[in-house]
């Protein structure tokens, strides 16, 4: 696994954000957004077109759902086109968009290439995304993204 998929900590609330798991620590109670750079990305307008384009197509939606769900140490290239049931010169093609979109990350070994969705670059995209919401207030949306969390956690993980 890269080490670009270590954990940060995001020096402002004393929340964790893990790229791995994208999970806030549940003892903090408001989110906090940086709006200009997440790890040192920076996300800009042709850089947020570029990533929502590559996931409007099905087959890449779906494989970089895939990918969120297979977690950091990711999914084998031929695994994934055998489970979306696409040709591997086909699969290659939708990796390549997602990696270049910086939704993606792909090492080696030895023979195998491995993809993982980057959780710094989706938490960028995302963090673009709702920066300006409820008016760049970020306690006005605590309860949307604490709801995002919790569905996933489960509902009484929130409470």
């Amino acid at each position: 696994m890269p080490r670009a998929l270590a954990s940060k900590r995001d020096g402002m609330s004393g929340a964790y954000f893990h790229k791995h798991e994208n999970i806030i620590d549940p003892t903090v109670r408001q989110i906090y957004f940086d709006v200009h750079r997440i790890e040192g990305r920076a996300m800009n307008q042709d850089k947020a077109v570029m990533a929502l384009a590559a996931l409007a197509q099905d087959t890449r939606l779906s494989v970089f759902r895939l990918l969120i769900k297979a977690g950091p140490d990711g999914m084998i290239a031929g695994a994934l086109a055998d489970a979306m049931a696409v040709p591997p010169s086909t699969m290659s093609h939708h990796l390549a968009k997602l990696e270049q979109a910086g939704l993606v990350l792909s090492w080696r070994t030895s023979r195998l290439i491995h993809y993982a969705a980057d959780y710094a670059g989706v938490q960028a995209l995302l963090t673009f995304l709702m920066a300006d919401c409820c008016q760049g207030d970020p306690r006005a949306c605590a309860d949307l993204l604490s709801a995002i969390v919790c569905d996933r956690v489960g509902v009484g993980a929130c409470s």
